[in-house]
């Protein structure tokens, strides 16, 4: 029997024991952050079962991924980069629009975020790129221009609509040529460029952006229509939440009598959340501000966790995350060739990046972004594909060729 469970759950026992809590973590903290969702729907168990449902499909894709040995995913990045291209321009024409940006595709009933494949696709290439042009002293230094002729054009087409997952991609893509030795003079000269982009890029949101501070008095005294936006403004459509969510990060003096708990509901009740939790919280299911969270069981569910698991619960889902970092830099320094190293650290970067600034949000150190907490969070494309990322480390856990001192060393085990 025990052989039997073996053979289905292979790869590395601790990724995968790091993987069982955090959805185990997910399905308590999901059904008890949908009390919004129980509550417009009029079913209890719903929402729970529907999320329940996609992390047990999720696992299978898991075990599906890390069946697939890791030579074959070189041989998947062509049509995943077309695919690519593909998804992120149909969505930006005939997407569905989800908190005012276009951010979905249905198709046969189904909706997917291609931002989400598009990630997995752009670590895949880099990590294909990377290890192609290695060389005695590092990377070749054509190696981080062709790793930007395929980033940038795709950061471009996710960021029109979703600025944060572009700017989180662009992250881990620098952080993967950090590793893969890129020469840092090329490192610095683009650190130096992408601080003159947001720069640039935060002027022209202040001065597009509409500051949506008192709009609804505004509404009420004024009945003329409308204004109409310029080309400008139209392609920068995004432009006026940005400038919101900027404003409202900025503002640090503001005193609690001053405080707007209808305009900065999300931030405020995400404080109360976590300043209330105490050391070892309220229980799990015993959370009150759920029910004024909009988006507790995504955005800010790493909030309820520590309001209902208290300091303790929330440094171990912290320790997970580092945990799984830790193991894929394990399995990658333990790979004879560079590919799978470089792809097992891009993926654990992928999902730990996001987690961290997920986090940081949650706790009011970075402004609000709508990034998900990575196989926490509900979710529905961005669950089963996070999950495909586990079985793609697991995978490479398990199939990719080790240095011969390592498999020496387990021998004499």
């Amino acid at each position: 029997m025990n052989k039997k469970i073996g053979n289905i759950f292979k790869g590395d026992k601790v990724i995968w024991m790091v993987f069982f809590f955090l959805c185990m973590i997910s399905i308590v903290e999901v059904f008890s952050a949908s009390s919004n969702l129980t509550y417009k729907s009029h079913n209890y168990i719903g929402p729970i079962v529907y999320h329940t449902g996609t992390i047990i499909f999720g696992v299978l894709v898991a075990i599906i991924t890390l069946n697939i040995p890791c030579r074959f995913f070189k041989l998947m990045t062509p049509f995943l980069l077309l695919i690519s291209a593909v998804t992120l321009l149909w969505v930006l024409i005939g997407g569905q629009t989800i908190n005012g940006a276009n951010r979905v595709i249905s198709l046969l009933g189904f909706t997917f975020q291609p931002s989400e494949i598009a990630k997995g696709t752009i670590v895949l290439a880099t990590a294909q790129i990377l290890s192609a042009m290695q060389r005695e002293t590092g990377a070749d230094r054509k190696a981080f221009k062709w790793i930007l002729w395929i980033t940038l054009p795709t950061c471009f087409l996710i960021g029109l609509e979703n600025l944060s997952t572009a700017a989180l991609l662009f992250a881990v893509v620098v952080l993967m040529m950090f590793i893969g030795l890129v020469p840092l003079r090329q490192l610095g000269k683009l650190v130096g460029i992408i601080g003159l982009f947001v720069f640039f890029a935060i002027s022209m949101v202040m001065l597009v952006g509409h500051d949506t501070t008192g709009q609804e008095t505004v509404q009420t005294e004024q009945t003329d229509q409308p204004r109409k936006k310029n080309k400008l403004e139209k392609m920068l459509h995004r432009a006026d939440t940005w400038k919101g969510r900027i404003l409202k990060f900025g503002k640090n003096d503001v005193t609690p009598q001053e405080y707007d708990l209808d305009k900065d509901a999300q931030v405020a009740h995400a404080n109360i959340a976590i300043v209330s939790s105490n050391v070892i919280g309220k229980g799990p299911g015993q959370s009150v501000e759920r029910d004024f969270l909009s988006q507790a069981f995504s955005d800010f569910i790493y909030a309820i966790v520590i309001e209902e698991l208290g300091i303790l619960g929330a440094t171990f889902v912290v320790f997970l995350y580092i945990i799984l970092l830790y193991r894929a830099a394990r399995i990658a320094s333990r790979c004879e060739n560079n590919f799978p190293a470089f792809l097992v650290m891009g993926l654990a970067l992928l999902l730990v990046v996001q987690a961290a600034f997920n986090m940081m949000v949650a706790v009011g150190l970075a402004p609000v972004t709508g990034q998900p907490l990575p196989l926490i969070s509900k979710g529905g494309t961005s669950t089963i594909i996070n999950c495909a990322y586990v079985g793609a480390i697991l995978s490479i856990s398990r199939s990719a060729k080790m240095k011969k001192e390592t498999v020496d060393a387990k021998n004499i085990e």
